[in-house]
């Protein structure tokens, strides 16, 4: 008799967050020093900064948020590694993925910062690879893992944040 296959105990992403986002800053360098841009260098200094920072406070709230969910729940925020518990209480009761919008709210605020344009740019293409390449595959794993149990909870708290469109 065959066995059956199992359903792989990690979500299978693309690449690790973090990286994606540091690919994304890099990008935003290079293309910064190949091609500079004028629109955020002409806004003032003091403007960019008292905008990046409440940004970049958010993601550093977001991102320690979420640590102690993880934490307090025993599971690893590493997607790369295999869940052990489902997260859904705190701040994983208004926003399913509170760490990759901090994330993207991180790379705005440093965009802002270093009146970067390609940052800014740049942080679309992170978002779409983080959105199809990490949170996708996160939800297939987390669906087959915890079944039901995850479907009552992607029902009921937004991927990220904002209500889903009713169609």
């Amino acid at each position: 008799m065959a066995e059956q296959p199992t359903a792989p105990n990690t979500a299978g992403v693309i690449a690790p967050p973090p990286v994606i986002a540091a690919v994304a800053f890099a990008l935003a360098f290079v293309l910064d020093t190949l091609w500079p841009s004028a629109v955020l260098p002409a806004v003032g200094f003091f403007v960019r900064q008292v905008l990046a920072a409440p940004l970049m406070a958010a993601a550093a709230a977001l991102a320690l948020s979420g640590e102690i969910r993880f934490k307090a729940a025993g599971t690893t925020p590493l997607p790369w590694r295999p869940t052990t518990a489902l997260v859904t209480t705190g701040l994983y009761g208004r926003l399913r993925n509170p760490m990759y919008v901090g994330l993207i709210l991180l790379l705005v605020g440093l965009a802002l910062a270093l009146a970067s344009d390609w940052l800014i740019v740049m942080a679309v293409p992170a978002a779409l690879v983080l959105h199809y390449g990490v949170v996708l595959r996160e939800e297939r794993y987390l669906e087959a893992k915890f079944g039901d149990d995850y479907r009552r909870y992607t029902a009921e708290v937004p991927r990220y944040g904002w209500p889903p469109v009713k169609g």
